[in-house]
């Protein structure tokens, strides 16, 4: 195991049968605890289902020159490549960060922050929607490995993949677990302080917004909806600024404007402030160099404050904390100021998102009447076995966060918009 980890850590919260089905004489793998939950992950139909989820743009939105953009599962192997990396640098278990990379938007419903939305608002009578606590319930519920228990993981990678500890609270948006998944939750935070999150989970999250930032303003960037020449603007940069400090930061404007000075002048990001992005080779290579040098920018940067702090040696769960120096914050809130200042508040797609959120609003209400018939196989045990309304309305909710983006485009025309028809089950 991994330097600085405990055999509490890698425990998981039921016991195991060893595998027997190898060929005779070729003994037991080798392999880590940590490294067979990035296998279980890796190998789970939850993340598939992530490459037909919305990242920014739907999965059939082209944005670039062959029509792909990043979706959910792209952005989630570019979040645990970065984590990864970073984790070798910081001596945490590379397989641990790689995991919660891997794992750290599985629970999201099909049109990404915008079916959020709409599903927490049809799920107030059971605790509300929130796609983090959703990751957890996925990893120790309903992905099927271990019956019952979900991928059944290792207490520390279930903590990394945990970015907000704690409950559903009054005036607080974000939480990481739904009250009747408690019980887990309590399991794989024994011995953690408070809220405090693990270091894995810290460089999860960093590296979940620097993948969000520059990869987003990249597939911004090759779409022509973004123009990185706004940054030497005075008035939109002050715009860029004011959107970061209302959404992302809590720096003033005056200090994001000069963080975005710093920024526009970084020689790979001045070379596309210069020249409009016109979809030649050159201008390719000059994007790419654009991301991997952001990339490299940020990733090393956490490492030097986080080492000159911490020093050497491991740095591993509760024992560390990651150090983000300010200006590499302010020039990721900048960057994902840019994409909702030029991708996500366009008035067409405002529009659409509005249908969206009322699609998955009548599909739920659909499958409220008509479960457990219109629920998949998958899920009609549970829907059966529920005590009351709220604890159905949970399955259903369950259900409709579980489809990608065109699975609920046709479930709702064949329940809703065609009244009542029938779902194949799965």
């Amino acid at each position: 195991m991994t330097p600085g980890y405990r055999a509490h850590d890698a425990e998981r919260l039921v016991s195991e049968p060893a595998k027997g089905s190898g060929l005779p004489g070729t003994g037991e793998p080798r392999r880590s605890p940590f490294s067979r939950d990035r296998a279980r992950v890796l190998h789970s139909a939850a993340l598939r289902r992530l490459a037909g989820k919305t990242q920014v743009v739907g999965p059939h939105e082209g944005v670039d020159a062959h029509g792909i953009p990043r979706t959910r599962l792209t952005h989630s192997l570019e979040v645990a490549q970065i984590g990864r990396g970073i984790a070798e640098e910081l001596g945490c278990d590379p397989d641990v960060v790689d995991t919660a990379g891997l794992a750290h938007d599985i629970g999201h419903p099909p049109f990404g922050h915008n079916g959020e939305q709409a599903l927490n608002a049809a799920a107030q009578a059971c605790g509300g929607f929130e796609g983090n606590a959703q990751t957890l319930r996925i990893l120790t519920r309903l992905e099927p490995k271990v019956d019952g228990h979900g991928l059944n993981l290792t207490r520390a990678s279930l903590d990394a993949a945990t970015k907000y500890p704690w409950a559903r609270r009054a005036g607080v948006v974000k939480f990481g677990v739904y009250d009747d998944d408690m019980a887990v939750f309590e399991w794989l935070r024994e011995g953690a302080p408070g809220d405090r999150r693990c270091v894995e989970a810290q460089l999860m999250d960093w590296s979940d917004d620097v993948a969000y930032s520059v990869h987003d303003v990249e597939d911004g960037v090759r779409s022509g909806r973004i123009s990185l020449a706004a940054l030497a603007d005075p008035t939109e940069r002050a715009v860029i600024a004011g959107l970061a400090a209302k959404h992302f930061s809590g720096e003033p404007v005056s200090n994001l404007e000069a963080a975005a000075e710093v920024l526009k002048s970084l020689p790979p990001v001045a070379a596309l402030v210069r020249r409009d992005y016109d979809g030649s080779v050159e201008a390719q290579v000059a994007l790419k160099r654009l991301t991997s040098e952001l990339v490299g920018r940020f990733a090393s940067a956490v490492v030097g404050d986080t080492r000159r702090l911490h020093g050497e040696g491991p740095l591993t769960r509760h024992g560390a904390d990651l150090v983000i120096p300010a200006q590499a914050a302010a020039e990721v809130a900048l960057l994902k100021a840019m994409a909702v200042r030029y991708v996500m508040s366009d008035p067409d797609r405002l529009a659409m998102q509005a249908g969206q959120r009322q699609l998955l609003t009548s599909l739920v209400a659909a499958l409220v009447d008509s479960a457990p018939n219109g629920l998949e196989s998958a899920f009609r045990p549970a829907w059966l076995e529920a005590e009351d309304d709220a604890g159905r309305l949970r399955v259903v909710i369950d259900q409709v966060a579980s489809l990608t983006d065109a699975q609920a485009v046709t479930w709702h025309r064949v329940l809703v918009s065609d009244q009542g028809g029938q779902i194949g089950t799965r």
